[in-house]
C-alpha cells in the first residue's frame, strides 16, 4: 500500500493543527490528528447543497456558504443554482482556500474559478455579523455538527448567539441548512428557540446502500405564534 504523504499543514490562533495529506488518489484533511474530511465521503454534503438551493434553481440567488472544505459542496450549489445566482463562500484559513486552488482543485471541478463565487477569508459568523446581505440560503458545513465540533470556535454556529445573526441575515423565505454527523435534540430545541421551523433530513455519507447517515438539518424562519412540531424524512 502507499504511504501517505503529507502535502501541506495549517494552524488555527488558537493552535489547533489541519494537515493535508495524499495517498495515491486518497486525498485527507485531518485536525490534530483525527480525519476531518476525505474525497471517500461527499454524497451527504452535496445533497444537503442541493436540498438548500433546489427551489432557488430559476432565480437571481444570493446564497452564503459556510466553510470551503474539498470544494463538493461549494460544486454542489452552482450545479443547482442558475448562471446569475451569486455565491460567496466563507472560509477561515487562507492555506484551506490555497489548497482548493491547487493539489484539491480538480475533486469537484474546480468551483472556486466558477464566475459565481465570491471567497471571504474569515470566520463566517464574524461576516455575517457585520454584512447587511440578505441571503436566499445559508448553508453551515463547517465542522462535524452541534455535538461533535472539532473545532471550538465553531460552537457559537449552533447556538443561539450565532443563529441569531444568522437568521437576521436571511430573506423572509430563506433556508438555513446545516450538516451533522448525527441527530442533535439539543440543537433542535436551540433552532426552534431562536425562531426557527425546521425539518431533518438522514443521508447515506457516501450515497451507497448500508451506508451509515448523515444528518441534515433544514430550516426556515417561523412568522407562527405556536411553533410546528418537526419533520423528519429520509433520503
Amino acid at each position: 500500500m502507499d504511504p501517505w504523504i503529507e502535502l501541506s499543514c495549517a494552524c488555527t490562533q488558537t493552535g489547533d493543527k489541519l494537515v493535508l495529506r495524499q495517498r495515491a488518489d486518497c486525498f485527507e484533511i485531518r485536525l490534530n490528528g483525527w480525519e476531518l474530511m476525505s474525497n471517500r465521503s461527499h454524497h451527504s454534503e452535496e445533497i444537503m447543497a442541493v436540498l438548500a438551493c433546489e427551489q432557488l434553481a430559476g432565480e437571481a440567488a444570493h446564497v452564503l456558504v459556510g466553510g470551503l472544505g474539498m470544494g463538493y459542496t461549494l460544486r454542489a450549489v452552482l450545479g443547482t443554482l442558475s448562471r446569475s445566482a451569486t455565491v460567496i463562500v466563507a472560509e477561515l484559513l487562507p492555506e484551506v482556500i490555497a489548497w482548493n486552488r491547487g493539489p484539491l482543485a480538480s475533486l469537484a471541478d474546480r468551483p472556486l474559478e466558477d464566475q459565481r463565487v465570491t471567497v471571504v477569508c474569515g470566520d463566517i459568523l464574524d461576516f455575517i455579523r457585520a454584512t447587511d446581505d440578505g441571503f436566499d440560503a445559508i448553508i453551515l458545513d463547517v465542522d462535524n455538527g452541534p455535538d461533535a465540533v472539532m473545532l471550538q470556535g465553531n460552537r457559537p454556529l449552533y447556538e443561539r448567539e450565532g443563529l441569531r445573526p444568522v437568521r437576521r441575515a436571511l430573506k423572509r423565505n430563506g433556508t438555513l441548512a446545516v450538516w451533522s454527523a448525527d441527530h442533535s435534540p439539543r440543537f433542535a430545541r436551540t433552532l426552534q428557540s431562536v425562531g426557527f421551523r425546521w425539518r431533518g433530513v438522514d443521508v447515506p455519507a457516501r450515497g451507497i446502500p448500508n451506508d451509515p447517515t448523515h444528518h441534515i438539518y433544514l430550516a426556515r424562519i417561523d412568522d407562527r405564534k405556536r411553533p410546528p412540531q418537526p419533520e423528519l424524512a429520509t433520503t
